[in-house]
């Protein structure tokens, strides 16, 4: 890989961007509106902080595809991040008042086999798209992009979580298992947030770039930390 992309390189690699986007917006919009609908049937804190957090998916996707509709997205970035961080505080904020509030006995969860269906599903979809879309946000060298991508594998841990906490409800009747797994969701959240209002994302310029400063790859495929503070960093 050179170190500076061509032209042609970094035209495709923007369409890819808005492409993966595309897809995530309209999985997350669907995932949404089950997840919100079957969380308001079911009384389930877990299954409407999902929902919120699709919903936040769909914002931190659309800033990005806004962010790539412009001749410079470089310059758009910033606010990108921002956007994305904000919805993050917010659904942070919501998913903890709503599992403490079922904790309190408030809302008492009931089976959702709707809820299970969804999360079951995401575990499928979410890793793909966050794979697609991180590589060639790194390749790019994206921030934005590579902070989004970091959202949406955040959504299969939290699938993960979710899944786990309604099968524990259905399976043993255990209904503080939905609001452990709210918190799990609003505790990533919040991390998730302060990470991209910080600008925290792997590869904030080209690999090859990077590579070709230092000698070594200072991007490895887990990185987490800023460049100049190495991978592997504790968060």
């Amino acid at each position: 890989m050179s170190a500076t992309l061509s032209t042609e390189r970094t035209t495709t690699l923007r369409r890819r961007i808005r492409i993966v986007v595309a897809i995530t917006i309209s999985w997350n919009v669907v995932e949404a509106v089950v997840a919100l609908l079957a969380g308001r049937a079911a009384s389930s804190a877990a299954l409407i902080g999902f929902g919120l957090d699709s919903v936040v998916e769909v914002l931190s996707a659309a800033a990005v595809a806004w962010q790539f509709a412009a001749p410079d997205p470089q310059r758009r970035e910033k606010v990108a991040l921002r956007v994305i961080a904000v919805s993050f505080f917010g659904l942070a904020a919501y998913v903890s008042v709503d599992a403490v509030l079922s904790l309190l006995g408030v809302r008492d969860p009931e089976h959702s086999p709707v809820g299970i269906a969804i999360a079951a599903l995401s575990l499928l979809v979410m890793p793909f798209l966050s794979w697609f879309e991180r590589r060639t946000g790194r390749e790019l060298g994206s921030a934005s992009a590579v902070a989004d991508s970091k959202q949406t594998l955040i959504c299969t841990y939290l699938s993960a979580a979710l899944l786990v906490g309604l099968l524990l409800n259905s399976l043993f009747g255990w209904a503080w298992a939905d609001s452990v797994a709210a918190i799990v969701i609003a505790a990533f959240a919040l991390r998730e947030g302060i990470e991209a209002w910080r600008g925290d994302a792997c590869c904030a310029a080209p690999v090859a770039v990077l590579t070709g400063e230092r000698g070594t790859d200072a991007c490895t495929e887990d990185c987490c930390a800023p460049v100049g503070e190495g991978p592997g960093r504790d968060r």
